[in-house]
């Protein structure tokens, strides 16, 4: 199999790496010393504010189509070209491939891309299985970088890296989804932006193994 990139893929690697180098390689050790002394000194409310400099990043990013470029390819549809993707399509897994290592070299550098996990995963999911009501609601914020999500996968009596482990059940009861376990460590939770939430856990919790069992996404706003 030929794992070249296509020549898009090359030219958006090439972008990314330039602009970590020039744009946010400069000023990210400043910044993480910055979060450090918040996170020393800082009240609760102050861990969650993102530097003007980060939000200058992010414009400049997305003026040179520098934005969402997780987008895959078969479901970007028209939000690629909507939400600031160059040349308003998305990326197979082969060709995002290269354009995530290079942005993997800076800590930094997948927020100022609205490329930063859990948004990104999360987005997917919408894209991928939300109604258009859902994806007016939330998909189109997360892309836009207006609101930020989380994902709640963990759990406190097994191992969670494994999702086959899950206990939380999610049975459909009517029009709605019935959560029942509990979750922690969940990232970015706390995130005052934070809108939607995504759940991870066993519709049908009788099924052998992973056999006709089905992973349920539920959708939740964050109490203000």
């Amino acid at each position: 199999m030929d794992f070249s990139p296509s020549p898009r893929a090359a030219e958006l690697t090439e972008a990314v790496r330039a602009f970590v180098e020039a744009e946010i390689a400069p000023v990210e050790r400043h910044l993480h010393d910055r979060a450090g002394e918040v996170r020393r000194h800082g009240t609760g409310a102050d861990l969650w504010h993102v530097p003007d400099e980060v939000r200058e990043l992010q414009r400049k990013a997305r003026k040179l189509g520098l934005w969402n470029l997780f987008l895959p390819a078969e479901h970007a549809g028209p939000y690629a070209e909507r939400f600031g993707t160059r040349d308003g399509m998305g990326l197979s897994n082969l060709d995002y491939a290269p354009v995530a290592e290079a942005t993997g070299w800076s800590a930094l550098a997948p927020f100022v891309f609205n490329c930063n996990a859990p948004d990104s995963g999360n987005a997917e999911v919408l894209l991928r299985y939300g109604s258009p009501e859902q994806r007016e609601r939330w998909l189109e914020p997360l892309l836009d970088g207006r609101i930020r999500s989380a994902f709640a996968m963990t759990e406190p009596a097994v191992a969670s890296s494994d999702a086959t482990n899950m206990q939380l059940t999610a049975v459909l009861d009517g029009d709605e989804v019935v959560l029942d376990g509990r979750k922690w460590w969940t990232t970015g939770i706390g995130h005052p932006d934070c809108a939607v939430l995504i759940v991870m856990g066993l519709s049908n919790p009788d099924a052998p193994g992973t056999a006709g069992t089905r992973w349920c996404s539920s959708r939740a706003t964050h109490p203000a």
